[in-house]
Protein backbone atom coordinates (compact mmCIF):
# COMPACT_ATOMS: atom_id res chain seq x y z
CA UNK A 1 0.00 0.00 0.00
CA UNK A 2 1.25 3.21 -0.97
CA UNK A 3 0.38 6.60 0.56
CA UNK A 4 0.65 10.81 0.51
CA UNK A 5 0.79 10.99 4.28
CA UNK A 6 2.06 7.55 5.91
CA UNK A 7 4.38 5.39 5.33
CA UNK A 8 3.44 1.80 6.02
CA UNK A 9 5.78 -1.27 6.13
CA UNK A 10 5.26 -5.48 6.78
CA UNK A 11 8.19 -6.80 8.18
CA UNK A 12 8.36 -10.27 10.29
CA UNK A 13 4.48 -10.07 10.55
CA UNK A 14 5.12 -6.35 12.35
CA UNK A 15 2.92 -3.78 10.27
CA UNK A 16 4.37 -0.60 11.15
CA UNK A 17 2.34 2.81 10.47
CA UNK A 18 4.43 5.89 10.67
CA UNK A 19 2.17 8.95 10.27
CA UNK A 20 4.63 11.06 7.83
CA UNK A 21 3.74 15.31 7.83
CA UNK A 22 6.99 15.88 10.16
CA UNK A 23 7.46 19.45 8.91
CA UNK A 24 3.55 20.10 10.61
CA UNK A 25 4.30 17.41 13.55
CA UNK A 26 2.62 15.10 11.81
CA UNK A 27 -0.74 17.21 12.15
CA UNK A 28 -3.54 15.33 10.56
CA UNK A 29 -5.32 16.47 7.52
CA UNK A 30 -8.30 15.21 5.29
CA UNK A 31 -5.98 13.16 3.43
CA UNK A 32 -4.33 11.40 6.54
CA UNK A 33 -7.64 10.84 7.56
CA UNK A 34 -8.85 9.00 4.34
CA UNK A 35 -5.52 7.24 4.25
CA UNK A 36 -5.80 5.81 8.11
CA UNK A 37 -9.40 4.54 6.87
CA UNK A 38 -8.12 3.03 4.20
CA UNK A 39 -6.16 0.95 6.56
CA UNK A 40 -8.72 -0.80 8.21
CA UNK A 41 -9.20 -4.08 5.88
CA UNK A 42 -5.96 -4.10 5.73
CA UNK A 43 -5.17 -4.69 9.60
CA UNK A 44 -8.01 -6.79 10.14
CA UNK A 45 -7.58 -9.39 7.29
CA UNK A 46 -4.18 -9.72 6.48
CA UNK A 47 -3.03 -12.93 8.01
CA UNK A 48 0.66 -11.62 7.43
CA UNK A 49 0.06 -8.86 10.37
CA UNK A 50 0.06 -10.09 13.74
CA UNK A 51 1.26 -7.11 15.43
CA UNK A 52 0.72 -3.00 14.67
CA UNK A 53 2.75 -0.35 15.72
CA UNK A 54 1.88 3.36 14.93
CA UNK A 55 5.08 6.09 15.36
CA UNK A 56 5.34 9.55 13.86
CA UNK A 57 8.12 10.81 11.55
CA UNK A 58 10.42 13.66 12.73
CA UNK A 59 10.30 14.85 16.30
CA UNK A 60 6.39 14.57 16.88
CA UNK A 61 3.78 11.63 17.41
CA UNK A 62 1.08 13.83 15.93
CA UNK A 63 0.18 17.83 17.01
CA UNK A 64 -3.43 16.27 16.53
CA UNK A 65 -5.90 17.83 14.04
CA UNK A 66 -4.65 20.28 11.32
CA UNK A 67 -5.93 23.39 12.65
CA UNK A 68 -7.32 24.23 9.07
CA UNK A 69 -9.91 21.65 9.80
CA UNK A 70 -11.54 23.59 12.42
CA UNK A 71 -11.27 26.63 9.69
CA UNK A 72 -14.13 25.02 7.86
CA UNK A 73 -17.58 26.74 7.23
CA UNK A 74 -19.03 23.02 8.88
CA UNK A 75 -22.54 22.37 9.19
CA UNK A 76 -23.42 20.46 12.00
CA UNK A 77 -24.59 16.87 10.48
CA UNK A 78 -21.51 16.66 7.82
CA UNK A 79 -19.40 17.83 11.04
CA UNK A 80 -20.64 14.91 12.95
CA UNK A 81 -20.83 12.03 10.00
CA UNK A 82 -16.77 12.99 9.15
CA UNK A 83 -16.14 12.45 12.87
CA UNK A 84 -17.93 9.65 13.39
CA UNK A 85 -16.08 8.07 10.26
CA UNK A 86 -12.30 8.91 12.23
CA UNK A 87 -13.90 7.71 15.71
CA UNK A 88 -14.32 4.29 13.97
CA UNK A 89 -11.00 4.18 13.04
CA UNK A 90 -10.11 4.61 16.74
CA UNK A 91 -12.34 2.21 17.62
CA UNK A 92 -11.42 -0.65 14.91
CA UNK A 93 -7.92 0.16 15.98
CA UNK A 94 -9.23 -0.84 19.97
CA UNK A 95 -11.27 -4.06 18.07
CA UNK A 96 -8.86 -5.62 16.02
CA UNK A 97 -7.67 -8.72 17.78
CA UNK A 98 -4.13 -7.90 17.52
CA UNK A 99 -1.85 -6.48 19.55
CA UNK A 100 -1.79 -2.52 18.35
CA UNK A 101 1.21 -0.64 20.50
CA UNK A 102 2.06 3.13 20.08
CA UNK A 103 5.69 4.27 20.06
CA UNK A 104 4.85 7.87 21.11
CA UNK A 105 8.37 9.42 19.78
CA UNK A 106 7.22 13.25 20.43
CA UNK A 107 4.36 15.45 21.06
CA UNK A 108 0.99 13.74 21.18
CA UNK A 109 -1.96 15.68 21.67
CA UNK A 110 -5.53 16.20 20.18
CA UNK A 111 -5.94 13.61 17.65
CA UNK A 112 -2.08 12.43 18.60
CA UNK A 113 -3.39 11.52 21.58
CA UNK A 114 -6.65 9.98 20.60
CA UNK A 115 -4.87 7.32 18.44
CA UNK A 116 -2.36 6.61 21.40
CA UNK A 117 -5.23 5.57 23.57
CA UNK A 118 -6.64 3.58 21.38
CA UNK A 119 -3.63 1.69 21.02
CA UNK A 120 -3.22 -1.23 23.49
CA UNK A 121 0.20 -0.38 24.74
CA UNK A 122 1.72 2.75 24.92
CA UNK A 123 5.88 3.21 25.17
CA UNK A 124 6.94 6.70 24.91
CA UNK A 125 10.61 8.61 24.36
CA UNK A 126 11.85 9.73 27.39
CA UNK A 127 11.35 13.39 26.19
CA UNK A 128 7.88 12.92 24.72
CA UNK A 129 4.74 14.64 25.63
CA UNK A 130 1.06 14.16 25.94
CA UNK A 131 -2.40 15.95 26.89
CA UNK A 132 -5.18 17.42 25.16
CA UNK A 133 -5.17 21.20 24.04
CA UNK A 134 -8.61 21.49 22.61
CA UNK A 135 -9.76 24.08 25.00
CA UNK A 136 -7.28 26.26 24.14
CA UNK A 137 -9.83 26.61 20.71
CA UNK A 138 -13.21 26.48 22.94
CA UNK A 139 -13.61 22.72 21.80
CA UNK A 140 -12.80 19.04 23.73
CA UNK A 141 -11.14 15.94 23.22
CA UNK A 142 -13.52 13.98 20.67
CA UNK A 143 -13.11 10.76 18.87
CA UNK A 144 -13.35 8.39 22.35
CA UNK A 145 -10.66 10.81 23.67
CA UNK A 146 -12.41 11.80 26.84
CA UNK A 147 -13.67 8.45 27.23
CA UNK A 148 -10.43 6.43 26.73
CA UNK A 149 -8.79 9.02 29.28
CA UNK A 150 -11.09 8.54 31.69
CA UNK A 151 -10.99 4.67 31.44
CA UNK A 152 -7.33 5.05 31.76
CA UNK A 153 -6.50 7.37 34.60
CA UNK A 154 -9.27 8.29 36.38
CA UNK A 155 -12.09 11.13 35.86
CA UNK A 156 -10.47 13.57 38.25
CA UNK A 157 -7.10 13.41 36.47
CA UNK A 158 -8.58 12.96 33.59
CA UNK A 159 -10.92 16.72 34.46
CA UNK A 160 -7.37 18.31 35.78
CA UNK A 161 -5.94 18.11 32.51
CA UNK A 162 -8.40 18.45 29.83
CA UNK A 163 -9.74 21.65 31.93
CA UNK A 164 -5.75 23.40 32.04
CA UNK A 165 -4.79 21.66 28.70
CA UNK A 166 -1.83 20.95 30.70
CA UNK A 167 0.90 18.58 28.45
CA UNK A 168 2.52 15.83 30.88
CA UNK A 169 5.75 14.88 30.33
CA UNK A 170 6.49 11.43 29.55
CA UNK A 171 7.90 10.50 32.66
CA UNK A 172 4.16 12.02 34.76
CA UNK A 173 2.24 10.18 32.10
CA UNK A 174 3.74 6.70 32.90
CA UNK A 175 3.61 7.66 37.01
CA UNK A 176 -0.57 8.12 36.32
CA UNK A 177 -0.67 5.14 33.87
CA UNK A 178 -1.33 6.51 30.47
CA UNK A 179 2.13 5.22 29.40
CA UNK A 180 3.78 1.81 29.96
CA UNK A 181 7.68 1.89 29.73
CA UNK A 182 10.05 5.09 28.59
CA UNK A 183 12.89 4.86 26.18
CA UNK A 184 15.42 7.17 25.13
CA UNK A 185 14.09 8.58 22.12
CA UNK A 186 16.68 7.01 20.04
CA UNK A 187 15.93 3.38 20.40
CA UNK A 188 12.18 3.80 20.89
CA UNK A 189 11.21 2.33 17.83
CA UNK A 190 13.87 -0.55 18.08
CA UNK A 191 12.46 -1.54 21.66
CA UNK A 192 8.96 -1.16 20.54
CA UNK A 193 10.05 -3.72 17.68
CA UNK A 194 11.67 -5.74 20.11
CA UNK A 195 8.84 -6.34 22.12
CA UNK A 196 6.46 -6.80 19.63
CA UNK A 197 8.96 -9.68 18.30
CA UNK A 198 8.20 -10.98 21.65
CA UNK A 199 4.29 -11.15 20.93
CA UNK A 200 4.73 -13.24 17.90
CA UNK A 201 5.46 -16.13 20.18
CA UNK A 202 2.18 -16.54 21.14
CA UNK A 203 -0.80 -17.40 20.11
CA UNK A 204 -2.89 -14.94 18.12
CA UNK A 205 -6.27 -16.24 19.00
CA UNK A 206 -5.57 -16.28 22.71
CA UNK A 207 -3.57 -12.61 22.28
CA UNK A 208 -6.40 -11.27 20.27
CA UNK A 209 -9.78 -12.53 22.79
CA UNK A 210 -7.57 -11.79 25.95
CA UNK A 211 -7.73 -8.12 24.16
CA UNK A 212 -11.18 -7.92 23.30
CA UNK A 213 -12.03 -9.34 26.98
CA UNK A 214 -9.93 -7.06 29.18
CA UNK A 215 -11.50 -4.13 26.89
CA UNK A 216 -15.01 -5.50 27.57
CA UNK A 217 -14.78 -6.11 31.52
CA UNK A 218 -13.41 -2.59 32.30
CA UNK A 219 -16.86 -1.52 32.10
CA UNK A 220 -19.12 -4.38 33.03
CA UNK A 221 -20.42 -6.03 36.43
CA UNK A 222 -18.28 -9.27 37.84
CA UNK A 223 -20.57 -11.87 36.66
CA UNK A 224 -21.03 -10.59 33.15
CA UNK A 225 -17.24 -10.84 32.84
CA UNK A 226 -16.46 -14.11 34.39
CA UNK A 227 -19.40 -15.23 31.47
CA UNK A 228 -17.33 -14.10 28.97
CA UNK A 229 -14.09 -15.57 30.02
CA UNK A 230 -15.41 -18.75 30.25
CA UNK A 231 -17.14 -18.16 26.55
CA UNK A 232 -13.71 -17.07 25.50
CA UNK A 233 -11.50 -19.76 26.96
CA UNK A 234 -14.01 -22.37 25.31
CA UNK A 235 -13.49 -20.83 22.08
CA UNK A 236 -9.65 -21.24 22.62
CA UNK A 237 -9.60 -24.72 24.15
CA UNK A 238 -10.85 -26.39 20.66
CA UNK A 239 -8.01 -24.32 18.71
CA UNK A 240 -5.04 -25.78 17.24
CA UNK A 241 -3.10 -23.62 18.86
CA UNK A 242 -4.16 -25.18 22.51
CA UNK A 243 -3.37 -28.70 21.49
CA UNK A 244 0.27 -27.40 19.95
CA UNK A 245 0.55 -25.37 23.49
CA UNK A 246 0.22 -28.77 25.29
CA UNK A 247 1.93 -30.93 23.43
CA UNK A 248 4.94 -28.17 23.25
CA UNK A 249 4.91 -28.32 26.96
CA UNK A 250 4.63 -31.86 27.26
CA UNK A 251 7.95 -32.27 24.91
CA UNK A 252 9.57 -29.04 26.28
CA UNK A 253 10.08 -27.15 22.89
CA UNK A 254 8.61 -24.02 22.16
CA UNK A 255 5.39 -23.86 20.30
CA UNK A 256 4.55 -23.00 17.02
CA UNK A 257 1.54 -21.15 17.01
CA UNK A 258 -0.39 -20.87 13.25
CA UNK A 259 -3.66 -18.60 14.66
CA UNK A 260 -5.73 -21.90 14.09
Amino acid sequence: MTFQTLQFEVKNQIATITLNRPDVLNAVNMDMRQELLQLTDRLFFDDDIRVIVFTGAGRAFSAGADIGHFENDWHGPRFRAFSRKMASFFDDIEAVEKPVIAAINGPATGMGLDLALACDIRFAAEEATLGFRQNAIGLIPSLGGCVRFVRLIGLGRAKEYIFTGKMLTAEEAQRIGLVNRLYPGETLLEETHRFAEKLLDKAPQSLGLAKRLLNTVVDIDHYSGIILEDLAQSILMNTEDHREGLQAFREKRKPRFKGR
